[in-house]
């Protein structure tokens, strides 16, 4: 059987959960009558028979059908579904902005003026597309990460609570044991999770994943003092002056090596703040992308699809902040990596955030300099031309008042339209940003000088016109296509090894 909301063909459904099918994991979830529990597809426990299988296409709609979450298998470990929550779809972004907790806040009414629609019809669009209206994602997702903070960390109930958006531990209790038919405490009995300073929570993702090319590409714009990037993972400080914290992001060891999936360890930081620090570090790192849904639709390029087939790995590398990759786009404008990160570390030495001592023993100096910071400083002595430091000082006054964002209910063309009306910002580097900061997967820097001589393989040049063009065939993962051309283009000799991300070439920071 399958539910209304859509779904993959049934024979795929099938097909996946006997096989245990990491690729489909998020993409789906297998509900059993006979127990009342859903399930991931890669489910370890015995397959069930057939008569009793009902598939939904979202965990939400399942529990909104009155199942509950298998403890083995752990739902909330599944990576999101990206073909929903990526793009500029009217769904695509109403996801994001829940995903950054607008329900908690505000009313359904909100969100849907947010995204310029009406209320009932975003309803609509939820149940036939997911299966739950948007409050019941919004509170299967509070729930489930709740579920996770319980399972994999020793954080004190109330601290759970508070990280997962819940106001009062009151009606956290009440919601969980209405959700799973038992109190936060008594699942906790079940399990033994990791004490220690550090917090410490999986990040799973659909296979294939190049790590290592993300770390690569991480690796050649590293701001010392700020982020480490080593072999095996990415580190960075986070927070405020009053409250700083560091994070690194890699590979597990042990028994969790076999899984598809990343280990946080969290040093500092507030619980509140817990739930949306997930949501960056996965959008960082594109965890939540479904590398065949993309590779079906760029193989139909005879360009594309012998680096697909080759790297069939590669994400989007992201940035943790919007305005810390705005600014290194502006400085890495018409200059080499190296140089970029150079001018870009001498401006977080002089106007970042100083740390605690205790910081320098992992590499960490500085907090990256705020917009406020910026906004009026004296970037001379750095080595910046004056165009580029009035550009920099620019677009931090544009984010203090607002002429600028990094609204997720944004369409590309509005981000793309609102940042090159300020000086010295150009498409390309428009949709740079849009790439990096945003992680969005159909940025497309169509002016890049490199990118224009990619395509072609005769040795000619598509002006951006044209490039645009036969882009067009790429909608609506033009990103990804960015991303295997950039490193294709780099000369044999010099590639990295198999599986890496090579830097951006200088000429691709050219703006028009």
């Amino acid at each position: 059987m399958s539910s209304a909301a859509a779904i993959p063909d049934l024979r795929v459904c099938e097909q996946a959960r006997l096989s245990r099918d990491p690729r489909f994991d998020g993409l789906f979830f297998t509900a059993v009558t006979s127990t009342g529990i859903y399930c991931r597809p890669v489910c370890p426990a015995p397959a069930p028979r057939p008569q009793n299988v009902t598939y939904y296409r979202s965990a939400a709609a399942a529990e909104a059908a009155g199942f509950r979450p298998c403890l083995r298998c752990r739902p909330e470990l599944s990576p999101a579904d990206g073909a929903w929550r990526r793009g500029d779809e009217v769904l695509a972004r109403a996801l994001k902005l829940i995903d950054q907790g607008l329900l908690a806040e505000q009313p359904l009414a909100a969100l849907a003026e947010r995204v310029h629609i009406g209320e009932r019809q975003l309803r609509r669009l939820f149940v036939e597309r997911l299966g739950a209206p948007p409050i019941g994602v919004h509170g299967t997702r509070r729930l489930l990460f709740a579920k996770q903070l319980l399972t994999e960390t020793a954080l004190p109930i109330t601290e759970v609570a508070l990280a997962a958006g819940f106001g009062s531990l009151r009606r956290f209790n009440t919601s969980f044991r209405e959700a799973y038919a038992m109190a936060p405490r008594d699942l906790r009995r079940h399990v033994a999770p990791a004490g220690g300073d550090a917090l410490r929570l999986r990040l799973h993702y659909r296979p294939p994943y190049d790590f290592a090319a993300t770390l690569d590409f991480l690796r050649g714009r590293a701001l010392p003092g700020v982020e480490v990037v080593d072999a095996h993972g990415y580190s960075r400080v986070f927070g405020t002056a009053d409250a700083p914290g560091w994070l690194r992001v890699g590979a597990p060891s042990g028994r969790g090596a076999k899984e598809h999936a990343l280990e946080l360890e969290l040093h500092g930081g507030r619980p509140a703040t817990l739930l949306a620090l997930v949501g960056r570090l996965r959008r960082m790192f594109d965890l939540d992308a479904d590398p065949d849904t993309i590779a079906d639709a760029l193989r139909a390029d005879p360009r594309l699809r012998p680096l697909l087939r080759r790297r069939p790995g590669l994400r989007i590398p992201s940035g943790w902040d919007g305005f810390e990759i705005a600014v290194r786009a502006v400085i890495g404008q018409q200059v080499s990596v190296a140089a970029a990160r150079t001018l870009t570390a001498r401006l977080a030495q002089r106007f970042g955030t100083p740390l605690p001592e205790a910081f320098a023993a992992r590499g960490f100096a500085r907090l990256f300099p705020t917009p406020e910071a910026l906004a009026e400083a004296d970037l001379g002595g750095i080595g910046l031309t004056s165009a580029r430091a009035d550009t920099v000082r620019g677009i931090a006054a544009a984010l203090v008042d607002g002429r600028v964002d990094f609204r997720p209910e944004a369409t590309l063309d509005e981000f793309v339209e609102r940042w090159t009306a300020l000086p010295g910002i150009g498409p390309w580097t428009a949709n740079y940003i849009a790439l990096r900061a945003l992680g969005h997967p159909d940025a497309f820097p169509a002016e890049d000088l490199v990118l224009q001589k990619a395509v072609p393989t005769d040795g000619s040049r598509l002006g951006a016109k044209a490039l645009r063009a036969r882009a067009e065939a790429w909608r609506p993962w033009r990103g990804y296509a960015v991303i295997q051309l950039w490193r294709d283009a780099m000369p044999a000799a010099a590639r990295p090894a198999a599986g890496r991300i090579r830097p951006l070439p200088a000429s691709a920071g050219v703006t028009r």
